[in-house]
Parts: C-alpha cells; sequence; structure tokens
C-alpha cells in the first residue's frame, strides 16, 4: 500500500519536526483552480473602494496577530524573532499602502489624441498563480498579493515545502479579514502539480520569487503556455565602498545587510568591491562587527545569529567557500559548521574565476575584493550575471549620481543598503529576472492595460 506524500516543517534550530502536511491531490487541486475562476467573476466586480477596505483589515489583522505569526515564521525557517516580527509589519505596511494608493493608480489615464475621448484603463487580468520562497514566508507573499488583490485577480498559493504552516496561516487571516472564499487559497503541491496550475486555461499569470534555475523552468513553462510571468531571481549584489566613504558606517551597514536574515535574502550584500586605500581599514571594521555576534536560540532576545533554514543550505555555503579556497581565496575568520549553522566568514584574496564571485551566495559568507580605482569597482561591479540590487558608497553625491548610471542592476543605494519599499519598484535585469514588484508598477504588472479610443 503506497504512503500518502507529505511535507514536513522542520525547525532548523533543533531539527525537530513541528507539522506534517498531506500534499492535495490533482482532482483536488484542479477544484481550488475552478474556485478561483469563478471568484474572480465576484471579485473583479467589488469597488475598488471594498477591495482596499479589506486589505486595510489584512493589515489590522496581521498587526493584532504579530507574536503568533511571527514566533511561527521563526519556528519554520529559523530567522530571528525580531526579523521575524519587523516582516510581519512590513506586511501590514504595504497592504496599508495600497489600501490607500491603489484607486489612484487604477484611475483611468486620459491620453489626448484627435479621438473625442481614449484613455488606458487598469483592469484585472484573472486567476494567478504565485510561487514563493521560504526566506521571507510572509512578505516575498505580501508584497505580491496586496496589490495583485487590489486589482482585482485572485491568487493560487504555491508556498515552499518548508513553511507549509506560514502558507495556510497567510490564508486563514485573509479569510478572517472578510475577503471571499476562493479568492486566496494556499495549495500543499509539488512542483510538478506547479507546472499543471500554469498550464490550465483558467490561469492568466504567474510570478515566481526563487533561485535563477526555477525562474528558467517556470518561465519555460509559463512561455510554452504563453501566460504573463514576472521573475524576482537571485542576486550577487555588489557593495562598492570608494575612497571618500565613511568606513566606518559602510563596514557595518555593509555586515547587517550580509547578515540579515542569517545572509538569505537575494539583496543582501554579497560581493564587496572596496577602494584599496581603505582596504584594510574596511576589513579591520568588518572582522570586529563579526566579534560581536552571537549564535543560539533565535526566539531568544539576546541571540544575534540564527541559523540557516535547511542543513542543504548550510552544505551548499560551505562547498562554495571551500571551492574557493582551493583556487587561492583566504579565510579570515569563521566558516564553521554544526548542523544548520554556518559560522560568518570572510573570504578575502577573491577573483572573478571563483564561484562565490559567480554565483550567489546565500547565507553568512562575506567575499571582499580589491579595487584599484572607481572604474576597476564599477568593472567588477558589473561582471556578473546577475543585476538585482547594487549599494554604493561615497561622500560625493554629485559623483555617485553619475555611477549609479554606470551600474547594472535593478536598483542603487547610494550611502545605504539594498531594500524593498512598497512605494518603489522592486526588481532585477539579466539573471535576475524581469518585471516589477511594488509602488505603482507592481499593481500594473498583472493588469490589462487596456486602450479605450471614442471618435
Amino acid at each position: 500500500m503506497m504512503s500518502t506524500p507529505f511535507f514536513q516543517s522542520i525547525n532548523p534550530f533543533d531539527n525537530s519536526t513541528i507539522e506534517t502536511y498531506g500534499l492535495l491531490q490533482d482532482e483536488s487541486l484542479f477544484a481550488k483552480i475552478n474556485l478561483a475562476r469563478e471568484s474572480f467573476k465576484l471579485w473583479k466586480n467589488t469597488s475598488i473602494q471594498e477591495r482596499t477596505a479589506l486589505l486595510k483589515k489584512v493589515a489590522d489583522i496581521l498587526r493584532t496577530k504579530k507574536d503568533f505569526l511571527s514566533n511561527l515564521v521563526t519556528l519554520e525557517m529559523g530567522k530571528l524573532l525580531s526579523e521575524s516580527k519587523a516582516e510581519i509589519e512590513k506586511c501590514a505596511w504595504v497592504c496599508d499602502y495600497y489600501s490607500e494608493n491603489a484607486e489612484l493608480f487604477l484611475r483611468d489615464e486620459i491620453i489626448e489624441t484627435e479621438a473625442t475621448r481614449s484613455y488606458v484603463k487598469f483592469e484585472p487580468l484573472g486567476p494567478l498563480l504565485a510561487i514563493m520562497p521560504w526566506n521571507f514566508p510572509f512578505w516575498q507573499v505580501f508584497r505580491f498579493i496586496a496589490p495583485s488583490l487590489a486589482a482585482g485577480n485572485t491568487i493560487l498559493l504555491k508556498h515552499a515545502p518548508n513553511v507549509c504552516g506560514c502558507s495556510l496561516a497567510i490564508e486563514n487571516l485573509l479569510i478572517e479579514s472578510g475577503i471571499p472564499q476562493g479568492v486566496f487559497q494556499s495549495l500543499i503541491i509539488t512542483h510538478e502539480q506547479a507546472s499543471k496550475v500554469i498550464s490550465h486555461d483558467a490561469i492568466r499569470g504567474v510570478t515566481l520569487t526563487g533561485s535563477e534555475r526555477a525562474g528558467r523552468i517556470i518561465g519555460a513553462v509559463a512561455g510554452r503556455h504563453l501566460k504573463k510571468c514576472v521573475l524576482e531571481l537571485g542576486g550577487s549584489d555588489p557593495f562598492i565602498v570608494l575612497e571618500d566613504a565613511d568606513i566606518e558606517k559602510a563596514a557595518e551597514v555593509g555586515m547587517q545587510s550580509r547578515l540579515f536574515n542569517a545572509g538569505q535574502t537575494c539583496i543582501s550584500a554579497k560581493r564587496f568591491i572596496i577602494h584599496q586605500s581603505i582596504y584594510d581599514s574596511f576589513i579591520e571594521n568588518c572582522i570586529a562587527y563579526f566579534h560581536k555576534l552571537k549564535k543560539g536560540n533565535p526566539l531568544e532576545p539576546q541571540t544575534t545569529i540564527a541559523p540557516l533554514a535547511r542543513k542543504d543550505i548550510t552544505d551548499t555555503l560551505k562547498s562554495q567557500m571551500t571551492q574557493a579556497m582551493e583556487k587561492g581565496a583566504r579565510l579570515l575568520q569563521g566558516g564553521q559548521t554544526e548542523g544548520c549553522y554556518f559560522d560568518p566568514a570572510i573570504l578575502t584574496h577573491i577573483n572573478t574565476d571563483m564561484e562565490v564571485f559567480k554565483e550567489e551566495t546565500f547565507g553568512p559568507l562575506t567575499t571582499i575584493l580589491k579595487a584599484k580605482n572607481e572604474g576597476a569597482a564599477i568593472s567588477l561591479a558589473n561582471a556578473s550575471n546577475y543585476g538585482l540590487g547594487a549599494s554604493l558608497w561615497t561622500t560625493d553625491l554629485k559623483k555617485a549620481s553619475l555611477l549609479t548610471g554606470k551600474i547594472e542592476a535593478g536598483c542603487v543605494f547610494v550611502n545605504s543598503l539594498v531594500k524593498s519599499d512598497p512605494r518603489l519598484p522592486f526588481g532585477g535585469i539579466k539573471n535576475s529576472g524581469h518585471g516589477r514588484e511594488l509602488a505603482k508598477q507592481g499593481i500594473h504588472e498583472f493588469s490589462n492595460i487596456k486602450t479605450v479610443y471614442i471618435s
């Protein structure tokens, strides 16, 4: 007799099993897709004022249940509890943002032509599939669903297998807010079943936040079935520090960026490119920052460095580090592993042939390169197949403004770490994907931008 397939949620801190979740069978899956299609008929005709009012209720529930939800996030994927609480607050913020701005963003745009009246309308596309990762199990979902629900689309969520509890909790709180049944549904399904969802006639678009490899697979399936697709993929973000920068501040913020979420974020600083005149001083400041870190139970307030979400992620990072050292990189500190823990490490003597330069490093591994001048720094920054974010440090803001135009990335932050913000469009170029989330651009990605011409 065959056993029922399932996913398990494992606490990365102590390897204990939190919960076991049975997978949806295809019959139930297709019933949910059909429900999303039927619910769309109601939801798209619900007034924008009603939809945004419900989003506001979602924000209120997120804040009311912040302690419960943040505890769940930390248990399932291991991040610091303080970071989990900040994530829930950010989800409430994005709901507030679209509840306040969606009506403006979706308003008809008048275009002056020879017609009696010509304008652009923004209408919902229909049921959408969201394939989301584990590293920000609430935020990654909400930064997509807040604008998409406000626009009038219905959503099916295929979340990462290790955060099924978070996935179902999101569905429950949306139902609690009063959003009609079928408008948002969580699917506990495999990658193979996700392909069946994309190919289904009812589905009008798909968004993926994940790895470059996953993006190629999902993009190919979506393209084969002519479905709208937004891909937010990996990053190998450069952190460029020029000789006139505030070294202490740059090092502090750089390490915050590298170690936030235990380094498991696509927009964390990964390749530190430092002007040769301040190279040694920058490294000293980084090491001093590392010495203040304290690992432990991520639920405890004194813990400042958390485990990685899964053992295989730790093993991959260790392998990348080892390969670099075999090619001449020097390990200044850290790099030891125990279970899901990876002691924050610093590698120097990096060259462009090393995997740690060419690949995304998803964890607390800092790679530091020396640049002889600002031109060399920009060349190193652009010598990557990725183009998500970049951070540039200099006190000369006029020069900074010029250099931002030379950096190949979806966003450049000057004298700041790279971050996502509901008010600013977010996304990458090159192998970091295509399309934009958040801001006005994010709500238009899954809208039918319809031209109306009346003569």
